[in-house]
């Protein structure tokens, strides 16, 4: 032992005293039946000092003061109306606060809405929360989620100290934490699913939120679970996507790791088969050996995929099976999966329930006034359960409606404002915040988007599905790279000036149609974008085979061949 100046006792008592710390700061993180290390989060940075790295500021920052243990930070600020700086912006989204600026001088709060199930109070709560602390809206989100947006300095503590009065505490739903569990938003009413996901997601919601040691991760990280039928939920985009599938010892789940279709990744395969009884204890230690692997010194490294590439696939469920104290099973010989239904979560279908239907709606681009949820709250509890379900693609289902109340609620939808029936272009027409509310955004995309519908379906009218997504960065909330048609947000050099505009992306798809999107045309500036997309979408009605989709007619394109399109002339006569 190196001369410290202490004789042997000492040093004795101070190995003593250090571990007494370490045991009362893991008593104040509780681990997992004793398989994480007290404090896993220190452990982690600890080790990252000691291999020779520098933590960036913001495992700095939650090194000196946990994020959980800042409240009375977030409601300091609030009282003197003052807005966080950055690294205090940083601390203050593990409680769901972002401050937006300068696209807006104001926070957004997201949500927390474990598989986008929510009942009639508590939307009504939403609408309260909104209309006396935020702009009046809520915007659906494609975690099957909802925020708020303009929320002043001093009403922030407010709006999270109201959503947990409503059972919707917004802990973790920013920064290095697990977001929004997504889970199918039909579980318990699809005649096809496999299994009922809701109570695994209502587990894994709670288990996390009482997990201290969870609020330790280096980067953000998504879960998603499938139960099989007929609404995608896009499982294959999270870091732990859980698809359920059919197999002679019963239902299991399909176990892939590190999706991140923003860095064109999907979630890969791990050849595991999960018991649903396991679903919690998995996921848990796959969270902690991501918390003890990930990195620590690099934000644009920290994410699960970089663990992967590390460690390979192999390598990091063999840690896994070591947290476990047991291996995991293997897939076998399994039925092939219910081939999910191409904007399922519009219009009206049949539940497993006989008499029983639900009714997907539209929502202008995911935004919803308060007087459209507090219509839809009293309409689902009116015309069925009082049950309203968020889906990936910004819009809402409203569940367990009799057949003789479908009339009354479609008409109640059109006085709100909000559809139930739609086109083959807005059934699948989704886009993030853009840059009226973000600062990362380089273009308008909701108006774009907008725009781009309403210059599309008097020129063409197709007879199946497509999706097009626009997103405002390279963050890929709106997930361009898995659309038919991506577009993301460039800007466009126009004379002297520079423009608001989009490089397009073909061929994407998620679930049977999994593929990143290819580039295909870069810089299409906002006005040209309607024409651009007809073209490639006439096209395709004039060269397609029988029942060809637009996602397999492009694959059949090659790059050249589609960039050509996306620059024709529009034949307006088609």
């Amino acid at each position: 032992m190196p001369d410290t100046g202490f004789n042997p006792e000492q040093q004795e008592y101070l190995k003593g005293f250090m571990a007494g710390v370490e045991a009362r700061r893991g008593s104040l993180a509780p681990a997992s039946e004793g398989t994480a290390p007290a404090d896993a989060l220190r452990a982690a940075q600890d080790r990252a000092i000691a291999a020779g790295g520098k933590l960036v500021p913001q495992e700095q920052a939650k090194r000196e003061r946990h994020p959980l243990d800042r409240w009375d930070e977030l409601t300091a600020r609030a009282t003197a109306g003052r807005f966080p700086k950055p690294i205090e912006d940083f601390v203050g989204r593990y409680h769901g606060l972002f401050y937006v600026g300068p696209a807006q001088d104001a926070f957004m709060c997201r949500l927390r809405i474990p598989g986008g199930i929510l009942s009639a109070w508590q939307l009504r709560g939403i609408a309260d929360i909104a209309e006396d602390c935020a702009g009046g809206y809520a915007d659906v989100t494609t975690r099957a989620n909802l925020q708020y947006r303009e929320i002043p300095a001093a009403k922030g503590p407010e709006v999270v100290m109201r959503l947990g009065d409503i059972g919707l505490l917004p802990r973790g739903t920013g920064a290095d934490n697990i977001r929004n569990i997504t889970a199918s938003p039909t579980a318990g009413i699809d005649a096809a699913e496999l299994i009922d996901t809701r109570p695994l997601v209502r587990a894994l919601h709670h288990h996390i939120l009482h997990s201290r040691d969870l609020f330790g991760l280096p980067r953000k990280f998504n879960i998603s679970l499938s139960g099989g039928g007929a609404v995608e939920v896009l499982q294959e985009t999270n870091d732990i996507a859980l698809t359920a599938i059919e197999m002679a010892e019963g239902i299991r789940f399909r176990l892939n790791l590190g999706g991140i279709t923003g860095h064109r990744d999907f979630a890969r395969e791990t050849g595991a088969a999960i018991a649903p009884e396991d679903v919690v204890p998995v996921c848990d230690a796959i969270l902690r050996v991501f918390i003890a692997e990930g990195c620590r010194t690099d934000r644009a490294k920290a994410r699960l995929k970089y663990v992967l590439d590390r460690m390979g696939v192999e390598g990091f469920l063999s840690a896994v099976e070591d947290r476990l104290g047991r291996p995991l099973p293997r897939l076998a010989a399994t039925n092939p999966p219910v081939m999910p239904a191409k904007h399922g979560h519009v219009g009206l279908h049949a539940q497993r329930q006989p008499g029983l239907f639900y009714l997907g709606v539209t929502t202008p681009l995911g935004r919803l006034t308060t007087a459209q949820l507090r219509g839809l709250a009293d309409l689902a509890e009116r015309h069925g359960s009082g049950t309203i379900r968020l889906t990936v693609w910004q819009n809402l289902l409203i569940s367990d409606i009799p057949e003789a109340s479908i009339p009354a609620i479609q008409s109640g939808l059109t006085r709100l404002g909000l559809g139930w029936q739609a086109s083959a272009i807005r059934g699948g027409l989704v886009a993030c915040t853009g840059n009226a509310g973000c600062k990362f955004a380089a273009s308008n995309t909701k108006r774009h988007a907008a725009e781009l519908a309403d210059f599309l379906e008097p020129r063409i009218a197709l007879d199946a599905p497509v999706n097009i997504h626009l997103t405002g960065c390279h963050h890929s909330c709106a997930q361009h790279y898995i659309a038919d048609i991506g577009l993301l947000g460039a800007k466009v050099e126009r004379g002297e000036d520079m423009i608001e505009g989009y490089d397009l992306h073909v061929g994407g798809g998620s679930g049977p149609e999994q593929r990143i999107g290819r580039l295909v045309r870069k810089q299409v500036a906002h006005d040209e974008l309607g024409p651009a997309v007809l073209s490639l979408l006439q096209a395709w009605q004039r060269g397609r085979s029988e029942a060809e989709t637009f996602h397999l007619w492009s694959a059949r394109q090659s790059d050249e061949t589609l960039a050509a399109l996306a620059a024709a002339r529009v034949l307006e006569d088609a």
